[in-house]
């Protein structure tokens, strides 16, 4: 506690000793924070704001159109706004790189714009585009230039892109429409080189083909019946006898394996009652030489029956082929068939998407799609955004108080003078006398005179500062119009532009 009113009273012995140093030193510092608001560079700020309007027309034929969403146009703004062609565009229109003491190559110029341009979303539907410059003209005139290009460059672009896009769907229209022809043509072909066996019914072809061989089955048996008759024709004279026997040891077989009901037990036994009628009509005739006349006949009848079997074999093996074709010929057609409904498809596709296309195209024309509507163009700004003048010379004020304090500490921490008794007995040495301080009645009447006149001329100076920011509050620009006569930022400029 006796430590902290120690250096109390240290601290302000300091300050009352060198009082006049601590009110000069604090009023140039001030002195230095007005000038410092001054001669820093103005910032002007100027802001436009735009409407983007969809209109009525695009909810009207929605569905049939493609146009761009509110959302993604919304999406791309910010970063088209600050694209680099837009901004170049926008500096070289207004002639922002030939104006005095902003001669920069393009790619500075780009990053500085990009730099001060703030870009705002609000609504969804609503965007309030600024931008800073040490001209509030300048500001003013490229905030404005940038908008007008921004919704013609977004007008010209949606235009071309329609153009396009329609463009692109009669190329595909065309093209689509020669694949389309060649497939219906491939069609027509293996139609025609395929068709009479694609229009065959399989099942009835099959059943063709069963009968076929019931009937070979037949006449295979009539021959090899006629053969054998035949054989013991020439054996026996007696055919009929011989055929008999041929048959009744056939059906004994027949009977060992199956049933009487079994077709071929039938059969046999029909033809064995067909012979035994014959052979009572010829009882009475006996024994009987053998004719030749009936045997040609017998072989005239097996040449007839052994044609017949060739034909109907060829007949069989021509439908079986038949039969193993279909399958081919019928997966080769479906297959050009799904060729053409696939163009067919892609045809019609492509042929509503260029109606869509043709709508959109005239809605763009029109400008019949999203508006864009300036509801608040960029004017003149009169009034600096920045510096903030108020804060820097309210800030300039106290830190000349805490600075010029500060100042007195340092030289006073650099003066190794023996300055009082106790800074003596910290070095244990002996203290044989001390001489005190004599003042002087005329010095110290001196020197009373001299603070008097200095807090006076320093007390004037001070409200001659407050003069400044309370001008700042007012909204004067009187000290402005001062700074623009004897132009000091083009100093400053100059200056800076020396040591680079």
């Amino acid at each position: 506690m006796q430590s902290s009113e120690f250096d109390y009273k240290k601290y302000l012995q300091l300050l009352i000793r060198r009082k006049e140093l601590f009110v000069v030193l604090a009023l140039l510092i001030m002195t230095a924070g007005i000038i410092l608001s001054f001669v820093l560079p103005k910032k002007y700020e100027a802001k436009s704001t735009v409407f983007i309007e969809k209109n009525v027309i695009s909810e009207l034929v929605k569905g049939i159109t493609v146009t761009p969403s509110m959302e993604d146009t919304i999406k791309v703004l910010t970063y088209a706004i600050t694209s680099r062609t837009l901004l170049s565009k926008a500096a070289d229109t207004i002639d922002m790189n030939l104006a005095p003491n902003i001669r920069i190559d393009n790619e500075e110029l780009v990053k500085k714009l990009q730099k001060n341009i703030d870009i705002q979303v609000k609504d969804k539907n609503l965007f309030i585009i600024s931008y800073k410059d040490s001209n509030p003209k300048t500001a003013r005139d490229f905030v404005n230039t940038l908008v007008r290009l921004y919704i013609e460059e977004n007008t010209s672009s949606k235009r071309d892109e329609s153009y396009d896009a329609t463009k692109f769907l009669s190329e595909q229209i065309n093209t689509f429409k020669a694949k389309l022809e060649k497939a219906q043509n491939d069609v027509n072909a293996y139609k025609r080189d395929k068709g009479s066996v694609i229009a065959i019914d399989e099942g009835k072809l099959f059943e063709e083909i069963n009968t076929a061989q019931q009937k070979l089955y037949d006449m295979e048996l009539k021959r090899r019946q006629l053969e054998g008759m035949r054989q013991v024709t020439k054996k026996s004279g007696n055919p009929l006898q011989a055929k008999l026997l041929s048959l009744q040891k056939k059906l004994g077989d027949l009977r060992s394996e199956y049933t009487d009901n079994y077709p071929e037990v039938i059969r046999i036994k029909g033809e064995i009652e067909t012979i035994q009628e014959q052979m009572k009509g010829h009882a009475d005739m006996g024994y009987q030489s053998l004719d030749p006349t009936e045997l040609a006949k017998i072989d005239a009848e097996i040449a007839a029956i052994k044609v017949s079997e060739e034909g109907m074999r060829r007949y069989i093996a021509t439908n079986q082929s038949l039969l193993r074709n279909i399958p081919s010929a019928k997966a080769g057609l479906d297959k050009l068939e799904l060729e053409k409904n696939n163009q067919k498809n892609i045809y019609d596709q492509l042929f509503a998407r260029h109606g869509q296309s043709e709508v959109s195209k005239q809605m763009e024309v029109q400008d019949k799609s999203t508006t864009f509507r300036v509801v608040d163009p960029a004017i003149l700004p009169t009034k600096p955004v920045s510096p903030n003048r108020l804060k820097i010379m309210l800030m300039g004020i106290i830190g000349g108080i805490a600075g010029s304090f500060g100042i007195l500490l340092l030289l006073d921490q650099m003066d190794t003078s023996v300055k009082d008794v106790n800074f003596i007995k910290d070095f244990n040495v002996p203290v044989l006398a001390v001489i005190p301080h004599i003042n002087d009645a005329r010095e110290l009447a001196a020197q009373r005179r001299r603070a008097t006149r200095l807090f006076t001329i320093a007390s004037i100076y001070f409200l001659f500062i407050l003069c400044f920011p309370a001008m700042e509050l007012m909204g004067s620009t009187y000290v402005d119009k001062i700074f623009n006569n004897i132009n000091l930022s083009d100093l400053v400029q100059g200056i800076k532009d020396n040591l680079r």
